[in-house]
């Protein structure tokens, strides 16, 4: 993909400068020990609409499995390439707007990284965490994705093979997803299917993986609101259902401080005995110190069953990051 734009914009110049950046996380809480991460990326736009990503992980957790700072990377140990893609978009005027082709984050709802790893949450939503038979934050595909359409009314389809991190490993097969997109002043709305395989093993879970959602994200005046609801099923003769609505609030007499909140919901829907029927609410501040560097506090609590070993944690974490343009 990255050659072919290339030959199309051979006689462009080069549009902007190469970028590295690596980033340092590192968490603690009150229920799951400590997990530190590094990324490394390297982007930009070599030539005038052709753009690349190229990004690394590796991460370490002691203590209890959690989903603590699980929001976008994995925290099992090793490196992990996340994503590594080209892509092109055409000229204004188009009906095709853009072509992709690599590794990528699956585009399904709300799922890129900075949606969901640098605002300040500590915790994936629980309907993004990969054990939790729903989404994972670190699903990843293999393949094309292409948008149509115009700025305020888009249309995305993917297709790829799974090449997921962390805890929740697909099984090889074909996977598609689509999602339409729409934009009005400060308000955004999507909705997005995927049919995919699951990541239990064929002994247990049989069948394929479709769920459906709908996302929403609205900001005006240091003011944000989002949130997704999703439903479908695992694999065949369950079903899950689940969603969060964010508050993020960062007004100019706040500072450097942000402050957040979430409120979210899962249901596993199976025999009495494994079914999950939970919700959790999130309080908490990102404040930014200096530069690259920034912290995290907050509290989240568990009603019905549980998914974290305690109703009530405490977490907090640091985050350095530092560019370099090429």
């Amino acid at each position: 993909m990255f050659l072919l734009a290339c030959v199309a914009l051979g006689g462009d110049a080069w549009a902007q400068a190469v970028a590295a950046e690596f980033q340092q996380n590192v968490g603690a809480s009150s229920e799951a020990g400590t997990v530190a991460a590094s990324q490394v990326r390297v982007f930009g736009e070599p030539l005038a609409g052709v753009r690349f990503k190229v990004e690394g992980s590796v991460g370490h957790h002691a203590g209890k499995a959690s989903d603590l700072l699980g929001t976008a990377y994995p925290y099992e140990g090793g490196a992990d390439v996340i994503e590594a893609y080209a892509e092109y978009f055409l000229p204004t005027g188009r009906f095709v707007r853009s072509l992709r082709g690599g590794r990528y984050r699956t585009p399904f709802g709300i799922s890129s990284a900075s949606e969901h790893a640098y605002v300040g949450f500590l915790r994936p939503p629980l309907i993004r965490y990969g054990e939790y038979y729903a989404l994972s934050s670190g699903y990843l595909e293999h393949g094309v994705d292409v948008v149509v359409g115009v700025p305020q009314l888009s249309a995305e389809l993917s297709v790829g093979r799974p090449a997921d991190v962390g805890e929740a490993i697909r099984r090889p097969g074909v996977d598609t997803v689509a999602r339409v997109e729409a934009s009005k002043d400060a308000l955004i709305v999507g909705a997005s299917v995927v049919d995919t395989t699951p990541y239990l093993p064929a002994r247990f879970a049989r069948g394929r993986s479709r769920f459906g959602g709908v996302d929403v994200r609205w900001m005006r005046g240091g003011v944000q609101l989002r949130g997704e609801w999703i439903a479908g099923r695992p694999f065949d003769g369950v079903s899950t259902s689940g969603g969060y609505v964010d508050l993020l609030l960062h007004r100019p007499a706040m500072g450097p401080v942000t402050m957040l909140m979430r409120a979210e919901r899962l249901d596993y829907n199976t025999a009495p005995q494994f079914a999950l029927h939970t919700a959790r609410y999130h309080a908490g501040l990102r404040v930014r110190l200096w530069q690259g560097l920034s912290v995290a506090a907050g509290t989240s609590h568990q009603v019905g069953q549980l998914t974290q070993s305690r109703r009530t944690a405490l977490d907090a974490g640091v985050s350095y990051s530092v560019r370099k343009d090429y």
